[in-house]
């Protein structure tokens, strides 16, 4: 079954890469994705693959049945992109302004529908069902897991793969873990309340900078002082705004950032610390505060029995010249949902180019990666869903 699969895949490589750079150059926003959704559909509906749209938003799913009878495996890639500026020179640069795939999520998208293509070419040989998950809005809690779970895309769903193109990792290289392999990524935003003035007159004001950058350095001691060293966990400030001219003392300072942990309690602990520092903190400084803290993603965490079945995989994937079991990472995704309703496994896929000795990462103006990832990425998808469904 796998040769012909891979054959396939080889022969539509192309294409594979002509799909992946026509979504680079098109990029859309997590939550208005509407004309990538609708060339995923479009893509389907040329081949005459059952596909739904609007699923939770703007997610697409296609559904290949197969000639026999059979158990029923899910295969996910996400689509969105980034509110950042694309800064490479090449032909396939972003068009739009201020946004750009900065993630891989255009090659997720190409992988997984080029296989879609090849599994419809040869469904008659496949004994159950395998479901295209096409997800939107994986950057930007809530995120469109969850609301395309709501919509039913899991039902009757017996286990469910996915894979994410790592650009800092050789293109070769197959990353897992049993267990947590992702945190949980929660948002937080505090704004100090002091009272503004002439920045001649410090005296006659409560100064919210000072108060805010008391506050950024008072945070770094909750993991530092307040968790168990045992238990993993990131206080981070990715936003501090207070926009005034150079002589004005604010009234306002607005701070914004990220909590990454694995453990509930520890989740838990956080949040109440965040508050309890920020009140101490402005009432030595007679000020007032605004807190909300946001739950966002939960730990991904993967299953045993669908993990090992990718590692086994990975051993008969020819271009797979390096399997690791990695450590967990503190990065979030949404991909934690489905693993929460049905059995499964997450695993990353290298995408740096051996010619490419300091790649940028992901997130950044100049992110790339090597397109012969993809292909592996997709080999892997394929048999994994395969292998799931005969064994």
């Amino acid at each position: 079954m796998n040769i012909p699969l891979y054959e396939r895949l080889e022969a539509y490589y192309d294409e594979m890469v002509s799909i992946r750079r026509y979504l680079h150059q098109h990029p859309e926003l997590s939550f208005q994705e509407y004309q990538t959704a609708k060339y995923i559909a479009d893509y389907y509906k040329a081949l005459h693959v059952p596909v739904q749209e609007q699923v939770g938003g703007n997610g697409v799913v296609a559904k290949i049945h197969g000639g026999k009878p059979g158990k029923t495996v899910a295969l996910r890639a996400d689509f969105d992109a980034l509110p950042i500026q694309d800064e490479k020179d090449v032909p396939y640069k972003s068009t739009v302004p201020g946004v750009m795939h900065a993630c891989g999520h255009d090659g997720h998208t190409a992988s997984l529908l080029v296989l879609g293509k090849v599994l419809h070419e040869i469904r008659e040989e496949i004994a159950g069902t395998i479901v295209l998950i096409h997800q939107h809005a994986e950057e930007y809690a809530p995120g469109g897991a969850i609301s395309m779970i709501e919509a039913g895309c899991l039902e009757g769903v017996d286990a469910i793969f996915g894979t994410h193109l790592w650009a800092t990792e050789p293109t070769g290289k197959i990353q897992y873990r049993t267990g947590p392999i992702m945190a949980a990524a929660d948002r937080f935003e505090i704004t100090i309340k002091g009272m503004g003035g002439h920045g001649a007159e410090p005296h006659r004001t409560k100064d919210a900078i000072v108060v805010a950058s008391q506050l950024v350095l008072a945070l770094q001691q909750i993991v530092s002082r307040r968790v168990n060293p045992l238990q993993p966990a990131v206080v981070s400030i990715g936003s501090f705004i207070a926009d005034n001219a150079f002589n004005i003392i604010a009234d306002t300072a607005k701070l914004i950032g990220t909590v990454r942990t694995f453990d509930e309690a520890v989740r838990d602990e956080i949040e109440k610390e965040i508050e309890r520092i920020t009140k101490g903190v402005c009432l030595a400084a007679d000020c007032l505060y605004e807190y909300t803290y946001t739950k966002g993603y939960p730990p991904l965490v993967n299953h045993e029995e669908e993990t090992k079945l990718i590692v086994d995989i990975a051993k008969q994937v020819s271009e797979v010249t390096m399997i690791e079991e990695v450590e967990p990472r503190m990065g979030g995704e949404d991909f934690a949902y489905y693993l929460q309703k049905v059995r499964g496994t997450f695993f990353f896929t290298g995408a740096k180019a051996e010619e490419v000795s300091s790649p940028f990462p992901h997130h950044h103006p100049r992110f790339d990666f090597d397109e012969r990832a993809m292909l592996i990425a997709a080999k892997m998808l394929g048999t994994a869903a395969l292998s799931y469904l005969t064994k």
